[in-house]
C-alpha cells in the first residue's frame, strides 16, 4: 500500500524543523536532547537546536517512551494527526486507527491483535519497528492528548476527564498528565468558550477539530448533507447533523465549520463518555481532517488541466462514513440512480427496519431520529416491497449475510485489497460499487472511479487518460471533478 511521501530521513526532518515548515506538523515529531521536550516542525522557538541534538520520531509516543515531553509553546499533540495513518491500508495504518477508535481501552492489546488476525507479539514487533512505540504506548499517547483536548476545551470535571479520556485511575491521569505536559491537570485546563454540560439524554460536549489548511468546508457540508439519509443526517453547506452507533449505543453528533478555517466545530450528545474517542475518530474520518493538502495538491498538478481545477477549488477532501456498513448499502442502493432517488429509498429501508434512536421522536419527517440498521438488522428484513429491485435486494442482503457473520468487515481495520475482492465476490457488486465503497467506507485515497459516469466525462473534457501520475492520491482527483463540474465548460482546454 501507498504511504506518505516523507519518511523519517532524520536530514529532511532537520531541514523542515530548521524552516519551521507547518506543512510538516503531524508527519514527525522532534526531540530535543539539550531541552528533554518534544516539538512539532513549526515550533516558533527563537533558537533553533543543533542537529546532534535532535532527534526524529514517527509519533509522539515514542518520544513519550523516550523520556521527552511535550513543548508548550508549539503544543505539538494539537497538531491534526498524520495523514498516513488514516489512509494506510496496511497492519499498521489499520491498527492506528483502532487504537484510535479506543479499541485498546475496551478489549485491550489482545483484542486489538485478534481484529487485525495477527499475534500480539507480531503487533508488537511492527509497531516498534516502524512507529518507535508499542500498542499500549501509542494507547497511553492517544488518551493524553484526548485529555489534553477536554482539559483545555470544556469545563467537565477533571474525574470525569480521566475516565472519558480511557484512563483506568485518577492517580494514572494525573501522573501521565504531569509526565507529558510538565502541568497538573488543574494547570493545563482553561475556558476557551466551548462547554460541556449534563442532559437528561447523557453528555454534551463542543469541541473544535483542528484540520490543514486549505479545506473546502461548503463542498464537504454540501456533499455529506446531499447524500444524508432521511431520518439518520441532514444538513446544508453550513452545517451537518447525524446519529453515530456507537458500541450499540447513539451519539449525536452536529458538524459545523465555524469562522475558522483549519477545522470544524463538533458536538457531540452523547449517552456515555466513553463514547467520545470513537465520536472523535468517526467525524475526524467522515470530513477527512487528517488529509495533508501538500502532497495532494502536488500530485493533481502534475496534470496542468486538473491542477487550474483544483486550484478553483483547494481543499477538496473525500467525504468519509462513520459506518461501512451503511456507506456499503448506500452504495448498492444508488446504482444507477439519482442521488435523491437513492435517499428515498434509504430513507424507507431504515423505516421499515425501524432502527429508532430516539423513543420521544415528534413526527417531523425531518427530524434526525434514526440510526442506520446494522448488518443483522437488515439480513431479517423484508425489503420487497419498498421500491427496490430483486437483484438490490439480493445484494444488500448478501452484503448484510457477509457482515453479520463475519466474513467481511467493513471498518477502520479492514484490509483494503482483501476487502475489495470479497465485495467484487458478491452478486451485484461490481468495480464501481466496490470502489465507492473503497473510497468513503475503508478511506482508500487512491480510486479514481474511472467507471463513475461524471468522473469518465470529465477526464475525457480534460483529455487525461492516464492517470497513473496522480497516485497515490486518485481519491482526491476523483472528487476535485464532482466539486468542479459546473466549472468544466469554462475552465477545460
Amino acid at each position: 500500500m501507498h504511504s506518505m511521501p516523507l519518511r523519517l530521513d532524520e536530514d529532511r526532518c532537520y531541514d523542515a524543523l530548521v524552516s519551521r515548515d507547518r506543512r510538516f506538523d503531524g508527519q514527525f515529531i522532534a526531540g530535543i536532547t539539550s531541552t528533554g521536550i518534544y516539538c512539532r516542525p513549526s515550533c516558533p522557538a527563537p533558537v533553533r537546536p543543533k542537529r546532534a541534538n535532535v532527534r526524529v520520531f514517527a509519533t509522539s509516543a515514542a518520544a513519550q517512551q523516550a523520556g521527552f515531553r511535550s513543548c508548550k509553546l508549539c503544543r505539538p499533540d494539537a497538531a491534526p494527526g498524520s495523514a498516513e495513518w488514516d489512509h494506510r491500508g496496511d497492519l499498521v495504518g489499520r491498527a492506528m486507527r483502532l487504537i484510535e477508535r479506543g479499541e485498546i481501552d475496551r478489549g485491550g492489546v489482545a483484542g486489538l491483535a485478534a481484529q487485525l488476525h495477527v499475534s500480539e507479539r507480531h503487533l508488537h514487533r511492527v509497531l516498534n519497528e516502524e512507529l518507535g512505540a508499542g500498542p499500549k504506548a501509542l494507547a497511553r499517547a492517544h488518551r493524553t492528548n484526548l485529555a489534553r483536548i477536554l482539559l483545555e476545551t470544556t469545563s467537565m470535571p477533571i474525574t470525569e476527564t480521566a475516565f472519558a479520556a480511557g484512563f483506568s485511575s485518577v492517580r494514572q491521569f494525573n501522573d501521565t498528565i504531569r509526565a507529558v505536559y510538565d502541568r497538573t491537570p488543574t494547570e493545563l485546563r482553561r475556558q476557551r468558550g466551548a462547554s460541556s454540560s449534563e442532559s437528561p439524554s447523557g453528555v454534551e460536549l463542543r469541541l473544535w477539530l483542528p484540520a490543514r489548511e486549505p479545506i473546502d468546508h461548503e463542498w464537504m457540508f454540501g456533499f455529506l448533507s446531499g447524500h444524508g439519509i432521511p431520518g439518520v443526517a441532514e444538513g446544508d453547506e453550513s452545517s451537518h447533523r447525524r446519529t453515530l452507533r456507537i458500541d450499540g449505543g447513539l451519539a449525536t453528533l452536529t458538524a459545523s465549520p465555524g469562522k475558522e478555517a483549519s477545522g470544524i466545530w463538533a458536538d457531540f450528545e452523547l449517552s456515555e463518555l466513553s463514547m467520545l474517542a470513537p465520536a472523535i475518530a468517526m467525524t475526524r474520518r467522515l470530513f477527512d481532517l487528517d488529509a495533508d493538502p501538500a502532497y495532494i495538491h502536488e500530485a493533481l498538478d502534475r496534470h496542468s488541466a486538473l491542477g487550474r481545477l483544483r486550484r478553483l477549488r483547494p481543499g477538496v477532501r473525500v467525504p468519509g462514513a462513520v459506518d461501512g456498513f451503511e456507506a456499503a448499502i448506500g452504495a448498492i442502493v444508488g446504482q444507477q440512480i439519482s442521488v435523491a432517488g437513492a435517499r428515498t429509498l434509504l430513507g424507507r429501508l431504515v423505516t421499515a427496519v425501524g432502527a429508532n434512536a430516539d423513543s420521544n421522536a415528534d413526527t417531523d419527517p425531518s427530524a434526525i431520529t434514526s440510526m442506520f440498521p446494522n448488518a443483522d438488522q437488515l439480513l431479517h428484513t423484508d425489503l420487497d416491497n419498498l421500491g427496490l429491485t430483486t437483484r438490490r435486494v439480493k445484494t444488500i442482503h448478501a452484503l448484510a449475510e457477509a457482515v453479520a457473520d463475519g466474513r467481511l468487515r467493513l471498518d477502520v481495520g479492514a484490509d483494503h485489497e482483501d476487502t475489495r475482492q470479497q465485495l467484487l465476490s458478491l452478486p451485484g457488486i461490481g468495480p464501481w460499487t466496490a470502489d465507492v465503497i473503497a473510497m468513503r467506507a475503508l478511506g482508500d485515497p487512491d480510486i479514481m472511479l474511472a467507471t463513475d459516469l461524471i468522473i469518465r466525462r470529465r477526464l475525457e473534457a480534460l483529455d487525461i487518460t492516464d492517470t497513473t501520475a496522480l497516485a497515490p492520491w486518485r481519491s482526491y482527483a476523483a472528487c476535485t471533478l464532482w466539486a468542479t463540474r459546473d466549472m468544466m465548460e469554462s475552465e477545460s482546454p
